[in-house]
């Protein structure tokens, strides 16, 4: 804390020195010792060990600054928190700037802290040792985590100063080795926006899908010329660590000269000593590619004639095992010859044998063998014909009566039938029957049938007229006498 500072007197009420003097209310001298501090002390740089570090939930941080004999409470208010050169943590020491002020609710003094740096290079060490301890548990640092580099990359994404010898160097050593699409991200490499601004790099080129005018690279480079370990201490951002930890893109670092070392460098998949060195990791050598191809080509075409000598040589060899085509055909004729000769007698053989079968197979064949099975179902037969006779007549007999009954059934419920025993049947024209002569109408025509012919005349008020009958039918045979008196009545 700075020992020059301007005396300050708290103004004395009115009356002071006599007897009836206006005392102070707590709260009037608390907020009157506020702003008496907050004016004498309104810029402070102090220096001092941190301890009792909270963070609390609403973003602000509140922590102790100490020394060997002396302790102050101290606050950083949310907003003041991102701004930080570094973080707060517990036996780091540190110089902070900021203004004294008081907290009257419980008498105490605090300054509100508003910049804070490491007070020393063992001292950013020291933190960065126990940054580098907590990212290595968390597993950022492990092999198994890290991408392989491509072969032959086709984009090249550099993050780094667009000023300067390392990116001339790297654009050279890449055109020398590998003709390829280079990307350049401008970034500042040193001071407090440097880590913020490379994360926000590392982030955009991982965003990138390739589908716009801007191709997404195949491997990314953050290089940075050598440097102090406080001109390379952006690189050594939590943050910073954490973007290249998350991704995606196969990343190298090049970051100060091979002796120099930062946080990236373990986070990375790959480290290079130096941003040249990182060019050459990057990219294969064009013309060693080529040379390699050719050779390959060299190669394919000598093993090529090779294997062509050698199926040549074993197609020869075969072929002078093989005999002559007329020997072949020597052979063949001799055996046809010999097989032609044989044949006549085999034959004559053959059909001697046949016949010695059929003589021998032809003396027990006799007419009683076919005759026996015959009259055997012969048998079967009539005993199945005497059986089913009596019940086929059973059953004719049977339907015989039924049919009669039918027959019978049927003439009793002839409609016709009665007209042959003198009675008659009325119908309308359109051959509904007429049941009683008061349903007629006056000139209504109607039909009646006898049993020989049908009669059509039209009634007239209730009375049939003498006339209009139908043309009369053929006479058919007498009729019987009708009866004197029927109880039918008389229709005309």
């Amino acid at each position: 804390m700075t020992d020059v500072a301007p005396e300050s007197e708290v103004p004395a009420p009115e009356g002071e020195g006599s007897g009836n003097a206006k005392p102070y209310s707590v709260s009037e001298l608390a907020f009157a010792l506020k702003r008496t501090l907050e004016d004498a002390y309104g810029f402070v740089r102090l220096r001092g060990e941190i301890s009792k570090v909270t963070h609390h939930a609403n973003g602000h941080v509140y922590l102790t600054l100490k020394d060997e004999r002396a302790a102050i409470d101290g606050v950083v208010w949310k907003g003041q928190v991102r701004g930080l050169g570094i973080r707060p943590e517990q036996g780091l020491e540190v110089i902070v700037t900021g203004k004294i002020t008081s907290y009257p609710a419980g008498s105490r003094y605090q300054i509100v802290i508003e910049t804070m740096e490491a007070a020393g290079v063992g001292a950013l060490l020291a933190q960065l040792e126990r940054l580098k301890a907590r990212l290595a548990a968390e597993g950022l640092f492990a092999s198994e985590r890290k991408q392989p580099l491509p072969s032959m990359p086709a984009v090249i994404g550099v993050i780094t100063s667009p000023t300067g010898a390392v990116i001339r160097d790297i654009l050279h050593r890449i055109r020398d080795r590998w003709p390829c699409r280079v990307i350049v991200w401008p970034v500042v490499v040193q001071g407090d926006a440097a880590a913020g601004q490379v994360s926000a790099a590392i982030r955009g080129f991982d965003a990138l899908d390739g589908s716009g005018a801007v191709p997404r690279p195949d491997v990314l480079i953050v290089a940075r010329g050598g440097g102090s370990v406080e001109d390379l201490w952006a690189f050594n951002d939590e943050g910073l660590a954490r973007a290249v930890a998350d991704c995606r893109i196969p990343l190298i670092s090049a970051v100060g000269h091979e002796t120099d070392t930062t946080l990236i460098d373990f986070v990375s998949d790959r480290r290079a000593p130096t941003p040249t060195a990182a060019a050459e990791i990057a990219t294969p050598i064009l013309a060693e590619l080529k040379a390699f191809v050719s050779d390959l080509g060299a190669r394919m075409h000598r093993c090529g004639g090779r294997a062509v000598e050698d199926r040549r040589g074993r197609v020869e060899a075969a072929g002078r095992s093989l005999n002559r085509v007329t020997d072949l055909v020597e052979l063949a004729t001799q055996r046809f010859g010999i097989v032609s000769g044989r044949l006549a007698a085999g034959l004559a053989k053959n059909a001697a044998a046949h016949e010695r079968d059929l003589v021998r197979v032809s003396a027990r064949l006799s007419p009683l063998l076919l005759q026996r099975p015959q009259a055997v179902q012969k048998q079967r037969l009539d005993g199945v014909a005497a059986r089913l006779q009596p019940g086929v007549l059973r059953g004719l007999e049977r339907a015989s009566e039924r049919l009669g009954a039918l027959s019978k059934l049927y003439a009793s419920v002839d409609p016709d039938r009665p007209l042959q025993r003198g009675f008659a049947r009325v119908t309308r024209a359109d051959g509904s029957i007429v049941h009683a002569g008061a349903n007629l109408a006056s000139g209504e025509e109607v039909a009646i049938k006898f049993g020989d012919q049908v009669t059509r005349q039209a009634v007239i008020e209730g009375t049939p007229s003498a006339v209009a009958a139908l043309p009369e039918a053929k006479p058919a045979k007498a009729a019987k006498p009708r009866p004197a008196a029927s109880p039918q009545g008389d229709l005309f």
